[in-house]
C-alpha cells in the first residue's frame, strides 16, 4: 500500500495503517533523534514522543508534502521542547572552593558565551544569510534549505522534489554560487551605510 493511502487511512483513525507508517519511518526518525540527543535511550524516548505527536496530528497532514519531511519537522520541534523540559541545572557557588587530594582550589569559570562583538557578528551573518536566501530563485532556495539546513542527502532531495539527481546537484551548485554573490553584495550595501 502506498504512503498516501496509509496516511489517508491513518487520518481516519485506522491504527494498523499508522503502525505500518511507524514501521516504514522508525529507523529514519530514530537515527535523526540519535543525532540530536547523542544517546540511545534518549533517542528512543524522543522517537516515541515524535510518533505520538504524529498520530495526534495526522489529520492535519497535507498530502502534497512529504511525510518524511513532516516527521523531520516534528522531530526537531519535539527535541527543542524535550531539551527545555529535561534541562538539568547544577547549582553551586563560585565562591566555594573545590576540595582535591592536594587541598582546596579556587573555582574558575570559563566564559561559555561569545563575546558581545562575536554575538553581533554572528547575528549579522545570520541576517545576511537569511536575506541572501530570500533573494534566491525558489528552486535554488528550496534545495539549499533541504540540504544545508534540513540535512537531506542529494538522493532524498531528488525524491522529495521529484526531479533527477543531476538536477539537484546542479541547483545546489548554482544556489551556493548565487548565495555567495548575494552575501558579498549585502556586505557592500551594509558597509556603504
Amino acid at each position: 500500500m502506498s504512503i498516501k493511502k496509509l496516511v489517508e487511512k491513518a487520518s481516519r483513525g485506522d491504527l494498523r495503517s499508522f503502525e505500518e507508517l511507524v514501521v516504514l519511518y522508525q529507523d529514519r526518525v530514530f537515527s535523526h533523534c540519535f543525532r540530536l540527543t547523542a544517546n540511545s535511550d534518549d533517542a528512543q524516548d524522543l522517537a516515541q514522543e515524535v510518533f505520538i505527536q504524529a498520530f495526534r496530528a495526522i489529520k492535519t497532514f497535507r498530502h502534497e508534502a512529504d511525510l518524511g519531511t513532516w516527521l523531520h519537522r516534528i522531530t526537531v520541534n519535539s527535541w527543542i521542547n524535550w531539551q527545555r523540559r529535561n534541562k538539568k541545572l547544577l547549582i553551586f557557588s563560585l565562591d566555594d572552593p573545590v576540595n582535591t587530594p592536594d587541598g582546596e582550589v579556587i573555582r574558575e569559570l570559563a566564559a561559555s558565551e561569545a563575546s558581545p562583538l562575536e554575538a553581533v557578528e554572528q547575528q549579522e551573518l545570520s541576517a545576511a544569510v537569511r536575506t541572501a536566501l530570500d533573494r534566491l530563485a525558489p528552486e535554488y532556495r528550496t534545495v539549499l534549505v533541504l540540504r544545508e539546513m534540513e540535512g537531506y542527502s542529494y538522493e532524498e532531495i531528488a525524491q522529495i522534489l521529484d526531479c533527477s539527481l543531476g538536477t539537484v546537484k546542479s541547483r545546489i551548485s548554482r544556489g551556493r554560487r548565487d548565495i555567495k554573490k548575494e552575501i558579498v553584495k549585502l556586505r557592500c550595501e551594509w558597509d556603504d551605510m
